[in-house]
């Protein structure tokens, strides 16, 4: 019951940032008439802006969708499941965390031998 409770919640949530979002994109900033227009000049892919993206609007959907998972489960009973795709999850978000420190890492190493 708790658990249907927050899905219904998410999805209201969702469904409204989803209106504010389209809303923004019509009637925006003029957004959509520079995209339609194109870049005379186009520079390259912004991957600091795709990275952005996936971090501010995919990781906490997916976020939250594996809390609810959780939730669920644990509400079954299903406790060691539960501990087994938590840890799972944990030691992904190391392997992340190591990835990313050794991007910064390998960057100074670079710096310090080309200078």
């Amino acid at each position: 019951m708790i658990a249907t409770e927050l899905v219904q919640q998410a999805w209201s949530v969702l469904e409204h940032a989803a209106s504010g979002a389209l809303t923004h994109v019509i009637a925006g900033d003029d957004l959509l008439p520079r995209v339609l227009a194109g870049d005379a000049d186009p520079k390259g892919i912004d991957t600091q802006g795709i990275v952005s993206f996936f971090a501010g609007k995919i990781a906490p959907i997916l976020l939250a969708v594996l809390g609810v998972i959780f939730i669920g489960r644990a509400s079954k009973g299903e406790i060691s499941k539960v501990l087994t795709s938590s840890a799972i999850a944990i030691v992904g978000l190391a392997f992340i965390a190591g990835a990313a420190t050794l991007f910064f890492v390998g960057d100074y190493l670079i710096q310090l031998i080309f200078e």
